[in-house]
């Protein structure tokens, strides 16, 4: 799937899983998610479904921070073997998981630092852009995920979860290309079967621009509406 897509299903992926996780511990995580850690688990998660698409040079994610991801995106080409392999499978995405907490658990300014970078990712992702004038959108962009990112903090936002979420993030995009025609070697380097090759819609494709895209933006509108208390949070008339 496209960019834009991975990180809506990211948004959509970490509203749905809300529900179902909300009170619940995992792995030694417990999940007490008001308001602000959904929306920080959603831009989280829109960010972290771009990661695999970082061994690809024309990626939206290798794109979004210059140099330092371009750089990045050739040393995980190199490491993984290529586009769509090594970064989509499941021993990636415990990799992610598992540094990711590991900074959570180490330092606080990690943690942010890292947050505002998947963030400003996820804004990347999701067409917060200006072709014709790059400069000026990622200026935008960086203001948005700076402001957005402090706002958080000043909320006292809990990322215990953090590990976990970019895990997830890297599922969901396993998941959207597993849908699509190209597949992926969910067990490599285990094995290099493509689950879902030959199999789903073209990438860009009819499919993913008239349906798959249009249900998850209709999907992250109607999990905002059912998930925060918008009677408490609006001013009283």
């Amino acid at each position: 799937m496209m960019g834009h897509s991975h990180a809506l299903s990211g948004v959509v992926g970490w509203m749905a899983v809300v529900p179902l996780v909300q009170g619940q511990e995992f792995f030694g995580v417990r999940f007490d998610l008001g308001p602000g850690e959904v929306v920080a688990g959603s831009l989280v998660c829109a960010g972290a479904a771009l990661i695999p698409d970082l061994d690809h040079k024309n990626a939206t994610i290798t794109k979004t921070y210059g140099l330092a991801t371009k750089a990045l995106s050739a040393l995980f080409n190199w490491l993984f073997g290529g586009h769509r392999n090594g970064t989509h499978s499941l021993l990636f995405a415990a990799l992610m998981g598992a540094i990711t907490q590991a900074l959570a658990l180490w330092s606080e300014l990690a943690v942010q630092i890292f947050v505002f970078l998947l963030i400003g990712i996820a804004f990347n992702g999701l067409g917060l852009g200006m072709e014709k004038n790059r400069v000026a959108s990622e200026i935008i962009n960086a203001l948005l995920t700076a402001g957005i990112t402090l706002a958080l903090f000043a909320n006292g936002v809990d990322y215990s979860w953090m590990g976990l979420a970019v895990a997830f993030g890297c599922l969901l995009h396993f998941a959207g290309d597993i849908a699509t025609r190209m597949g992926v070697p969910l067990l490599w380097p285990l094995s290099g079967y493509r689950v879902g090759q030959n199999i789903g819609f073209d990438t860009n494709g009819p499919a993913e621009r008239n349906v798959v895209t249009p249900l998850l933006t209709v999907g992250v509108v109607l999990y905002s509406v059912y998930l925060f208390p918008w009677r408490e949070m609006l001013p009283q008339v």
